[in-house]
């Protein structure tokens, strides 16, 4: 990918996200940072000079369409990285319909919604978009329901767009990591009632390389599914 190329970003403030956002920045490409809301913005513009925010809750996607109406969206976008993601552990008769709606908007309907009000600029650009999604994306354990659900839409989502925008040139890339040391994977042990020890899982920054990988790819060739596994 040719220098300065201008990346969204969803998650950049932790994370797999925030060591793809600290990469690309590096190398001095163009950042647009998804925050949800003013406070974080500012946070991620301060770790991220010359970068600038786009600002929605990912929670609350029905309201997305009206928070892009009031900023300035990004003219050029090469790719859109969704990275940002939520997860809450339970069995299936003890979650309510709000766990369920909270990762379902989250992890599936925003970047949908994201992805739609983008696809114009990565159709100019014949950019890439790029879905973090997770190893719960591809099979489903006990407690995992919601999560996992959420995570197989992801994998429909982005199976199906890629389909859609092929002959438009925008390629689409779904990773799937396993259990990434990250401040999510905090969560879970603590859900899981499991000491955490962030040694045993993949360090964030291999994650990254995965999708620098994949963006950077020449444009004869597109990664479609990529699995990582803890190495260790």
């Amino acid at each position: 990918m040719a220098a300065m190329a201008t990346h969204v970003i969803t998650g950049a403030g932790s994370g797999i996200g925030a060591a793809v956002a600290r990469r690309l920045h590096a190398r001095g490409d163009e950042l647009v940072l998804h925050a949800r809301d003013a406070g974080r913005a500012k946070e991620l513009a301060a770790a991220f000079p010359g970068s600038r925010t786009l600002v929605g809750d990912l929670a609350d996607p029905d309201r997305l369409s009206w928070a892009f109406s009031h900023q300035t969206m990004p003219e050029r976008v090469d790719t859109l990285l969704h990275i940002a993601g939520v997860v809450e552990l339970g069995p299936v008769g003890d979650l309510t319909p709000k766990t369920w709606h909270h990762q379902l908007n989250v992890n599936l309907i925003a970047p949908a919604e994201l992805t739609r009000h983008l696809l114009p600029q990565l159709r100019v650009s014949q950019g890439h978009v790029v879905f973090v999604n997770s190893g719960a994306g591809l099979a489903a354990h006990a407690d995992w329901s919601a999560y996992a659900a959420s995570k197989h839409g992801l994998k429909a989502l982005a199976d199906s767009l890629r389909q859609e925008e092929h002959a438009n040139g925008v390629r689409v890339t779904s990773v799937y990591p396993g259990r990434t040391a990250s401040p999510m994977q905090a969560k879970v042990h603590r859900q899981e009632g499991k000491e955490y020890d962030a040694s045993r899982w993949i360090d964030p920054e291999s994650v990254a390389t995965t999708i620098v990988t994949a963006i950077d790819l020449p444009r004869d060739a597109e990664i479609n599914d990529l699995t990582v596994r803890p190495g260790r």
